[in-house]
């Protein structure tokens, strides 16, 4: 109850400059501002009824695996249990045999692990059984934990991901980015970035041009700001700029709110080529010289490809004095098998110690 006062009083002056702001506002805008109150308490009633929700079921998960663990139970009282809650509590969902088990199970893949359990009452429980079920790593269950956490992923996107082998990418495949990513922005930019981007949701055809992928982008842009990333904010498509009396454009502009810098994305629809640098360095110089705030980082660049040869791309990444990276787009689902079977190689080449992949982890 003091902390529900403590909380009243807090809001008390947010309140009365919105009551005081609105006094020459159209009578609409008022109207907004108390939709905006009740869906903001709506969002916190919601999180607090997800996170007593998933409280209960680690409470029951750690009740049912200290009672298998300790030989008081054997796995036939777990069906009994079931049956009793639904003879009980016949309007209360969640608590089937199966369900019963996945709260076991939910327990005893987190329990300990400091990192992970603050996350996992972040989450709607469908997530962590989605996570919980299709992960086959403790990494691999905290890589998506703290994206889903950071990007807000609803459940069709993080089942989407999965397909993606999100996991599988960032682990073999870090994102590829010049020595001036690094100096201009630190080490957070290596966790923005991704080596390739899948944008399956176009349905381009084989012999797409760049223009089918430009109008594609830009028809599918929420999609594509969701595979960005959270943090990235739409600026503007052939933005121009102008250099020494003639006019050129960027083929897309983000701005990148955690990097606090522009992002400039140019689209190939082919291989990538060592030339490809020289007109995004071209972009990068215009858009600080001219387009950049006082406040705001230098820009980076973003080459988008059809494909590429790693060998290259570092060979030409080495030595250009502009922030950008090559990354490559996919129009089609990866090959689940052939990445399973690098991964494994990949563990066995690196079983002494494991990074865990933290793109986006704060």
């Amino acid at each position: 109850m003091n902390s529900r006062k403590a909380t009243s009083k807090a809001r008390a002056p947010v309140l009365q400059a919105m009551v005081q702001s609105s006094a020459a506002e159209p009578i609409e805008t008022s109207f907004a501002e108390v939709v905006g109150l009740i869906e903001q308490a709506r969002r916190r009633a919601y999180q607090a009824v997800n996170t007593e929700l998933v409280d209960l079921y680690w409470q029951i998960g750690q009740y049912i695996s200290g009672k298998l663990a300790a030989a008081v139970w054997g796995e036939g009282v777990v069906d009994r249990l079931a049956q009793h809650l639904a003879r009980t509590m016949p309007g209360q969902r969640g608590f089937t045999r199966r369900n019963l088990f996945r709260m076991r199970q939910f327990f005893e893949a987190y329990n300990g692990n400091e990192k992970v359990t603050p996350l996992v009452t972040q989450l709607p429980w469908t997530h962590n059984l989605i996570i919980l079920t299709q992960s086959k790593r403790p990494e691999e269950r905290e890589f998506y934990l703290r994206l889903a956490v950071q990007e807000r992923w609803g459940k069709r996107e993080l089942e989407r991901q999965f397909r993606l082998a999100a996991f599988e990418h960032a682990l073999l495949a870090p994102p590829r980015m010049s020595p001036a990513v690094a100096q201009t922005h630190g080490d957070t930019a290596a966790g923005v970035f991704k080596d390739a981007y899948a944008v399956e949701f176009l349905d381009l055809p084989a012999d797409h041009t760049e223009a089918d992928l430009h109008r594609g982008l830009l028809g599918q842009l929420r999609a594509f700001l969701t595979e960005l990333g959270r943090d990235f904010c739409f600026v503007g498509s052939e933005f121009p700029v102008q250099v020494g009396g003639r006019d050129f454009a960027l083929d897309l502009l983000f701005f990148h709110r955690g990097l606090n810098c522009l992002v400039a994305i140019e689209l190939k629809v082919d291989r990538f080529e060592p030339e490809h640098l020289g007109k995004l360095n071209f972009d990068l110089e215009a858009l600080d010289r001219d387009v950049r705030k006082p406040h705001e980082n230098p820009a980076i660049g973003v080459l988008l490809c059809a494909s590429k040869d790693s060998e290259v791309v570092e060979y030409a990444l080495s030595r250009t004095l502009s922030p950008a990276l090559v990354a490559q787009y996919q129009t089609q689902l990866p090959d689940k098998q052939m990445l399973a079977a690098k991964l494994h190689e990949f563990y066995v080449l690196n079983a002494p110690e494991v990074q865990t992949p933290s793109r986006g982890a704060k």
